[in-house]
């Protein structure tokens, strides 16, 4: 898959976004570091995958309360409410984007270093219960 010019920056927004947020965190709940982070993560969202996609991935029915969560801890942050703003952000974030950690751990799983690790008889149980992962097939 090529990636264009306006999602390679995208990308690197988000990853920039990802690490001002924990930058931020590590910082005692810096306000401006967290508030860079969000702004930098969702335009980055939406440069990687457009506009309309954006909108109808934020706005689907089942994704409302993550949405609402997400945007409204985003607010408290811009607001001055770091600790606050920051649980309910997360809170939306895992409500928003949790149905991906199963593939997540699939893409870690083939990788060669990290993939042995995440392998490993007592690894594996554990991050299959904190992603909600099962080994068995559907019957």
């Amino acid at each position: 898959m090529w990636l264009t010019d306006s999602q390679k920056v995208g990308v690197a927004m988000t990853a920039f976004g990802a690490g001002f947020f924990f930058l931020g965190i590590m910082m005692f709940f810096d306000g401006g570091l967290l508030a860079i982070g969000n702004l930098l993560f969702l335009a980055g969202i939406t440069l990687v995958i457009g506009w309309q996609k954006t909108i109808a991935f934020f706005a689907r029915k089942e994704k409302v309360r993550g949405t609402a969560c997400f945007l409204g801890g985003i607010f408290m942050v811009l607001i001055k409410w770091p600790i606050t703003g920051v649980a309910v952000e997360l809170f939306g974030f895992l409500n928003l984007f949790g149905s991906f950690f199963p593939v997540i751990l699939s893409f870690l799983r083939s990788l060669p270093v990290i993939g042995p690790v995440v392998r490993h008889p007592a690894i594996a149980p554990t991050l299959n219960w904190v992603v909600g992962a099962t080994t068995a097939l559907p019957v």
